[in-house]
């Protein structure tokens, strides 16, 4: 196992017992049944089913969210610019949930149409999740159990490793996350995107699986990459690894006082930004009233501008 791997492993499941942690102890996160919504962009992408997975896609509402969970086959939704505005970048956007649910809303259609509304083709990916509880009752059960409350001292935090050394199977998702650069690679010329100007952003557990898609796939050739608030431990990074933007909140419980893969960008020679806030926790999409965080969609828009990520190009045809 590389280092790469066990270093991502470890903060999938960290990522994954701290935000249960985090659901149990905040003021309220009440789960709400809630019918599948209608979905009438939403294109299969054909990448297979989920093993031993006897439950169906069904959906619930939580802190006012839209969250899907038991995804056995993914799919991507286009958000597509005005086209007086649309300047060729394309982003991968990739919800978070610990890889047993997606936060469809806050960290997924809402963001997409931020990105749309700059110009840019944005592109939900609904990736393939581990099996839960058929019964929401069940799922409920779960999710509430009682759990150990992390010390909130910070040395303990920073000097805590995750709880379990497991590998995490992302096969399903890289897969997924492959099938959908491919597709909007395959249409490139319909949906107005640029090739070369093909980039990912993901929060949380989908911040994860950006990170993974940039470190291992072989098929993905990513302009640029945002994880946002998603594990900060360090990684080996490919020389062919493309320019990153960062951020996190210095009270989110991922946080721990580490800046190992930002140290890691910056080590290989990589362009890097990394915004760390005062405050925002964890799982905020655009934001949340008065946190400081609030701005960062701001300051992405800023860096891709700098970059060059939003100016109007001719349109490269896809090969």
């Amino acid at each position: 196992m590389t280092a790469t791997l066990l270093n991502f492993s470890k903060s999938f499941i960290f990522i994954t017992a701290l935000f249960f942690t985090s659901a149990t102890i905040a003021q309220d996160g009440t789960i709400y049944p809630l019918a599948a919504p209608d979905e009438p962009t939403a294109i299969p992408l054909n990448t297979g089913g989920v093993e031993n997975q006897p439950s169906s896609e069904t959906w619930f509402r939580q802190w006012g969210d839209p969250m899907a969970r038991n995804i056995t086959e993914a799919t991507l939704t286009p958000f597509l610019p005005n086209p007086e505005k649309a300047n060729g970048t394309a982003v991968i956007v990739t919800p978070g949930g610990g890889f047993m649910w997606l936060s469809m809303g806050n960290e997924g259609w809402e963001v997409a149409e931020a990105l749309a509304e700059q110009g840019i083709a944005a592109f939900v990916l609904k990736y393939r999740l581990k099996p839960t509880d058929e019964s929401l009752e069940d799922f409920k059960a779960w999710m509430n159990r009682p759990r150990p409350i992390p010390s909130d001292t910070s040395d303990t935090l920073k000097n805590t490793p995750p709880p379990s050394t497991q590998q995490r199977d992302l096969s399903d998702q890289l897969e997924d996350a492959e099938a959908a650069y491919a597709m909007i690679i395959d249409r490139a010329d319909e949906w107005g995107v640029d090739i070369n100007r093909i980039g990912m952003i993901g929060f949380s557990a989908g911040a994860g699986l950006t990170m993974h898609s940039t470190l291992n796939s072989k098929t993905m050739k990513l302009a640029f990459i945002g994880p946002i608030y998603g594990g900060m431990g360090p990684v080996d990074v490919p020389n062919s690894a493309p320019p990153m933007f960062n951020i996190i909140a210095t009270d989110d419980f991922l946080f721990r006082g580490q800046f190992g893969v930002i140290e890691s960008w910056y080590k290989a020679g990589i362009p890097v930004e990394f915004h760390l806030y005062q405050n925002g926790g964890h799982g905020f999409g655009l934001g949340n009233p008065n946190r400081t965080s609030n701005r960062w969609f701001d300051s992405f828009m800023h860096w891709l501008e700098v970059n060059k990520f939003l100016e109007a190009n001719i349109i490269k045809k896809s090969k």
